[in-house]
Parts: structure tokens; sequence; C-alpha cells
């Protein structure tokens, strides 16, 4: 039996404030994809990145937003979900006043990856968004 997932600290090249991943599906040949569960600290945000393949976001806890690109952002709640096509410019996070968990699913990961991280998100575009 496999141990239960522990969360490590998402990296500052990646992500402003206090993010935890916890990987509970990792790249493998039977699924060729990869689940993450991401909590988000209050404010906490990823960079702007995209996805070779896309992303599914299923909101698991709190409030956060999710923005492309030229586009306004969205306010996403628990229970709501995202579907993110091919290679749009994008960022999610946190809302200013709680935690924000999401559940990540990166498809076909074998065929270009998973994701190709950008700049971060100023505290201009992340005020904006409210």
């Amino acid at each position: 039996m496999e141990g239960v997932p522990k969360a490590t600290q998402g990296p500052s090249t990646n992500f402003s404030g206090t993010v935890w991943v916890t990987m509970l599906v990792g790249p493998n040949t039977e699924t060729d994809c990869i689940v993450s569960s991401v909590a988000f600290e209050q404010k906490a945000r990823t960079f702007w990145h995209t996805h070779p393949n896309g992303q599914l976001l299923v909101v698991t806890k709190g409030t956060g937003f999710y923005q492309e690109k030229g586009k306004p952002a969205r306010v996403i709640r628990e229970g709501e979900s995202v579907t993110i096509p091919p290679q749009v410019e994008h960022w999610h996070g946190a809302g200013p006043n709680g935690q924000f968990t999401h559940t990540a699913i990166n498809p076909n990961v074998s065929k270009g990856g998973a994701v190709k991280w950008l700049q971060a998100v100023t505290d201009e575009e992340y005020k904006a968004a409210r």
C-alpha cells in the first residue's frame, strides 16, 4: 500500500504567495495525465502560464480567480470547474479573503509536457481581478 501523498511548497519561480502542491497522480503510461491538489493561501496565485494539452480545474475549497490573458477575471467557487484550452495563457489563485484549493488535471503529458511557466501576475493585475 502506498503512503498518503505529501504536500510540497510551490516554488517562488511559479507562484506568488504561499502555495502547497500535492501530487495525487504522477505521470505514467496508463493514464498519461498528472493530477494535483493545489492549496493557495490568501492572495496567493500562479504565474501566467500555458498548458500544451489544456487543463481541467475543479475547485474543492474556497473562492478564487481564473483569468485568461486579455479577458476579465472570473470568480470560481467550490464545486465549480474550469476547462482551459491548450496554449491559452492564464493564471489562477486565491481571493483576497481566504484560502482556495483546486484539483488540477493535466492530460496527455507525454505529448508536450504539463505546463510552460511565464511571468508573474503583478499586484496590479491581481487587484484588477476583483
